[in-house]
């Protein structure tokens, strides 16, 4: 994450995240699932902009005309949150630039609600420490106190955080390498909730610790020969083109290819970034006529 003032404005680049790992490991009394997952920033952004509105409203816009910009929205809520913190009616004229792709598994409605607590903290200079931001940030999802961990990086070559309870409980560690990805994103959407309604629980977890040894250590091979993610089957159950394009990318021969959280995008690990150019130009081969995937190359970013 990203944030810096242009005059009176407060602008936050806000990344998305990619799985490598992700098992379910059972249901838990509040109807959640307990996970246990490894993610990693990347550099595919949405871009916040921040900016004081005297009259102590909370307005959101968008260049994306088919998103919400309402109540239910995150960034929304992010800031009635912080408003009902501090017990003032602080007012912000907010505008996001929408880059990605929306209940697609890249976590972009978390990662820009961080966002927005991160640069209110700042434009109305509420003083809150990380704790207590990281704090609301769990009342907001459960992916969002992880992208606390791009706007403080333990190392240049990206961070990569292991996250359990519902997804909250973020241990960061430090990737030995940065890695590559091909990020294919249809054009559909999937549904979280009905995606974790039909997953099947193995009768044993798959273990992560090999999952995160190869990360420290920079292996990507054996990183792409660990990749899991126990949603992946009912994804593609409930949309059989996620598993083809999953397929026409491990077709292409990079170390591993994935789903990345609920789906729909799924992605390759690449071994450099010549290689990753070489498998998004070698998807032009299976594009369509008509509307067809968002394709983007991405690097775990810090």
């Amino acid at each position: 994450m990203i944030l810096r003032r242009r005059g009176a404005d407060v602008l936050v680049r806000a990344p998305a995240k990619v799985n490598l790992f992700l098992e379910a490991l059972r249901r838990r009394a509040d109807g959640y699932h307990e996970l246990a997952t490894l993610m990693t920033a990347v550099s595919l952004y949405d871009t916040l902009r921040f900016r004081d509105d005297p009259s102590g409203s909370v307005r959101l816009r968008c260049d994306r005309p088919d998103l919400s910009t309402g109540p239910d929205n995150l960034i929304c809520r992010a800031a009635e949150l912080l408003r009902r913190r501090v017990g003032r009616d602080l007012g912000v004229d907010a505008f996001l630039w929408k880059r990605i792709p929306t209940a697609a598994g890249l976590g972009g409605g978390s990662s820009d609600a961080a966002a927005a607590l991160v640069g209110l903290n700042v434009l109305w200079r509420l003083g809150l420490g990380r704790d207590e931001l990281i704090a609301l940030a769990a009342e907001l999802g459960s992916d969002v106190p992880f992208f606390f961990g791009a706007c403080s990086p333990r190392s240049r070559l990206g961070l990569v955080s292991w996250c359990t309870g519902r997804g909250e409980m973020v241990e960061p560690l430090t990737l030995g390498r940065p890695l590559d990805f091909v990020l294919v994103s249809p054009p559909f959407g999937l549904s979280t909730a009905e995606v974790f309604r039909n997953i099947v629980a193995a009768p044993e977890p798959v273990s992560g610790a090999e999952v995160r040894r190869a990360a420290e250590a920079g292996d990507v091979e054996e990183l792409g020969r660990r990749l899991h993610n126990r949603l992946q089957a009912a994804a593609e159950r409930l949309r059989p083109e996620t598993a083809e394009w999953r397929e026409r990318l491990a077709a292409l021969g990079p170390a591993g290819a994935m789903m990345t959280g609920s789906g729909s995008t799924v992605f390759a690990l690449c071994r450099s970034s010549e290689e990753a150019l070489r498998v998004a130009r070698g998807l032009n081969a299976f594009r369509e006529k008509g509307a067809g995937p968002r394709v983007h190359i991405v690097r775990s970013c810090f």
